[in-house]
């Protein structure tokens, strides 16, 4: 057994071995046959298992076999830290990595190339918590509002009227994208009952009964009544709520146009991190839900997540949210 020098720097010159380079070899085969990985994924495996085989290497390490959790440890950990040849990686960089090196081991068990797999209970880095990003109630406001006035008149009111009545609906109901733009007219119920309602076809086949608020339901009573009409007799008919110029069913992408529109005019970043999305409303919706006292099963429903765990990630948002007013405005927040 050839000795092995965990803490060797991975690619330290050494050539990895043609029993690596093998196995490397029917392991790429299998993801690509059996597994079906699209290119850039086997890509991204390859670059990951080349700089591990370049560590193995470097440890005087010729076949799997002889690998132990040690070394994995320590490859993964320098993925981490870096050296003087790579830069750390990212922590989902790094959790990718993990997960080539993880597989590479299983596959040399399952095919007889080793007799233990030294990666099993190495756990990869866990990525950081992204909280979703909501924008304040008076941002929402104004984005509502420079989409288009609910009284729009003349020759471009049905456009105005359609892209308020959007990210009302959105904003209104916190629905996915998707389901708005597959909303149909026979979804919508008691818009002129004072009880509105719209039944959201969700993921995996999941429907749901959600209230219309009331700014919603203006603005949607304007949209059917002045709007819609007008684009829908330009078309083949559609018995979607919301359409194009052309009037045929408004697609995702021209949902996303508006509201990137919207967000441009309202002064708010359709770019970068912080960019506007349209699951920024749905996100929204359910942190102003959770800080006006809404419990969190009853989000739960309204978002349509199967699980409350999903949900919860919101209840963080509104805790981080305290802290920040705490922080601000208690007179011993701070020593």
């Amino acid at each position: 057994m050839t000795g092995q020098r965990s803490g060797a720097p991975d690619g330290a010159g050494a050539e990895p071995s043609p029993a690596l380079r093998r196995a490397l070899r029917g392991y790429l085969d299998h993801l690509t046959v059996e597994r079906g990985l699209s290119a850039n994924t086997l890509a991204s495996y390859r670059r990951d298992l080349d700089r591990y085989l370049a560590t193995l290497a470097a440890a005087g390490i010729a076949d799997l076999a002889t690998v132990g959790a040690g070394v994995v440890e320590a490859h993964l950990a320098r993925l981490r830290a870096g050296d003087d040849d790579h830069p750390p990686l990212a922590v989902s960089s790094a959790a990718r990595a993990a997960s080539a090196v993880r597989g590479l081991h299983r596959f040399a068990l399952r095919e007889g190339l080793a007799g233990a797999d030294p990666s099993r209970d190495v756990r990869p880095p866990a990525p950081p918590r992204r909280l979703p990003r909501a924008l304040p109630v008076d941002a929402v406001v104004r984005l509502l509002e420079t989409a288009g006035p609910v009284t729009a008149t003349g020759d471009g009111a049905p456009l105005a009227l359609r892209d308020r009545a959007l990210l009302e609906f959105l904003y209104g109901t916190g629905a996915r994208i998707s389901e708005a733009v597959g909303a149909a007219i026979d979804d919508l119920d008691g818009l002129d009952s004072g009880e509105a309602a719209v039944l959201l076809r969700g993921k995996g086949g999941r429907t749901r009964l959600v209230p219309v608020g009331g700014y919603a339901v203006e603005a949607l009573r304007a949209w059917l009544v002045r709007g819609r009409p007008a684009l829908v007799a330009a078309g083949r008919g559609t018995p979607a709520v919301f359409v194009n110029a052309r009037g045929g069913a408004l697609t995702r992408q021209g949902a996303w146009t508006i509201l990137r529109r919207a967000a441009e005019r309202a002064g708010l970043p359709v770019d970068g991190a912080n960019a506007v999305s349209p699951h920024t409303l749905r996100h929204s919706y359910a942190t102003h839900l959770l800080d006006g006292g809404a419990d969190v099963r009853v989000v739960q429903e309204l978002l349509g997540h199967a699980s409350v765990t999903t949900t919860q990630v919101y209840t963080l948002v509104t805790v981080e949210r305290l802290r920040e007013v705490y922080a601000t405005a208690h007179p011993r927040a701070r020593g």
